[in-house]
């Protein structure tokens, strides 16, 4: 059976992640007719980064939706301290940030995307449908042209002047255009789990550092969403071991989750969140444009993943928002968004790789419990401190709004 066929937006955002709503979002708000495709009926997944960076917070100021945001619950970190061998260290102070939020806020990335969607249908131009998966792109020659997708009503094909691919790091839009990506190789993946919250327990840090492991838990008010560095292909071989082992080596590393972890009394409540670090070598072609995660994917280290990809769709209606009011756009412009956004990407992910082979390798080195000489830097110099702040509060070239309003 042939799919039905629509034709109507300019734009076709792909995946109503942080990239694609932000996108979506901007767009229709310099009056471009786009549509976003969503693959699933809502956006409550539990394995989405939860930081709100400093940067994105001053977007939603220059977007005048700043009060109205920090109207949702969620929780504000004003310095990120590491727990080395058991030592406290901060080390990153938000406090000199260039911004109105000198925080990152945490909030459950539905939330998030249920905001965004929310202020987007304000805009007349603005479309957004839920169990859209697309499938495939159409080409003419070699101009994408639209894609087709799964629908509650059977296939139907969207045909559009322009294709923003932002679904994510396994992305049907670059896998159909061919377009080639770069794996950097990581040494770990994560454990991904959660465990519940009791009073007294300390405040959200960065993470727990013991002898080349690391623990992460996120504050989701009620309970921790819990993430377990451990080395890459390494989790048939602790399946093997057991859980009695697993809770042993967690609660080695944190010790104050000892009267909950028996939470974990089976392996379902266990996923494995494989980690990669990679990125596209062009990330447009005529007709197609890819950005955030689909472009770079990034490593959960310093959930700055989520900023990049907001980055990109600041970016990416900046230089082309106006443009799509009234006309297609060239490949030559859609090339502009790369060469803006490029540089930053490759200095994190550089950092990133850096800090997986030196530093995180989810694997044990030693059992000594002194600090180590890294983390006693930012106690003995402070200033020192805010230089992480700035790179993971805004990265290296933060965006800020420059697109219109219709």
């Amino acid at each position: 059976m042939s799919a039905s066929s629509e034709t109507g937006a300019r734009c076709l955002v792909v995946g109503g992640g942080p990239a694609g709503m932000m996108t979506g979002y901007l767009l229709a708000r310099a009056g471009v007719d786009v549509t976003v495709l969503e693959k699933h009926a809502d956006f409550f997944r539990d394995f989405r980064g939860d930081t709100i960076h400093p940067s994105t917070l001053e977007l939603m100021h220059e977007l005048g939706l700043l009060d109205e945001f920090l109207k949702l619950p969620h929780q504000e970190l004003r310095e990120i301290r590491g727990i080395f061998n058991g030592h406290p260290v901060p080390i990153a102070d938000f406090s000199r940030l260039p911004t109105h939020c000198k925080c990152i806020a945490f909030m459950p990335q539905w939330d998030f995307l249920n905001f965004l969607a929310a202020q987007a249908k304000h805009f007349p131009t603005f479309t957004l449908r839920m169990q859209h998966e697309v499938v495939d792109l159409l080409f003419d020659k070699d101009r994408v042209v639209g894609v087709r997708a799964k629908t509650p009503d059977g296939e139907r094909d969207f045909r559009v002047d322009l294709v923003i691919g932002a679904d994510g790091r396994h992305a049907i839009t670059h896998e159909r255009a061919n377009l080639e990506l770069q794996e950097f190789g990581v040494p770990i993946d994560v454990l991904w789990m959660r465990l519940s919250k009791r009073a007294g327990d300390p405040p959200q840090t960065l993470g727990f550092f013991q002898h080349g492991k690391l623990l992460v838990l996120l504050d989701r008010d009620d309970y921790f969403q819990v993430g377990f560095v451990i080395p890459k292909g390494g989790f048939d071989e602790i399946k093997q071991r057991g859980l009695t082992a697993l809770h042993h080596d967690i609660v080695e590393i944190a010790p104050f989750l000892k009267d909950r972890i028996s939470e974990l009394d089976d392996w379902s409540k266990i996923r494995l969140l494989t980690v990669q670090i990679n990125r596209l070598k062009k990330w447009c072609r005529e007709g197609l444009l890819c950005i955030g995660d689909n472009a770079h994917a990034m490593s959960p280290a310093g959930g700055v993943g989520i900023n990049l990809a907001l980055q990109d769709a600041v970016a990416t209606a900046n230089l082309l928002a106006a443009k799509l009011r009234t006309r297609s756009v060239s490949v030559t412009e859609l090339e502009q968004v790369q060469k803006r956004r490029e540089w930053p990407t490759r200095v994190i992910q550089t950092m990133q790789v850096f800090i997986h082979r030196n530093v995180v390798t989810g694997r044990s080195s030693g059992s000594d419990d002194k600090l180590p000489l890294f983390p006693r830097l930012f106690l003995w110099f402070p200033f020192l401190r805010q230089f992480p702040a700035r790179m993971i509060g805004m990265g290296p070239r933060p965006e800020h709004i420059h697109s219109p309003k219709a």
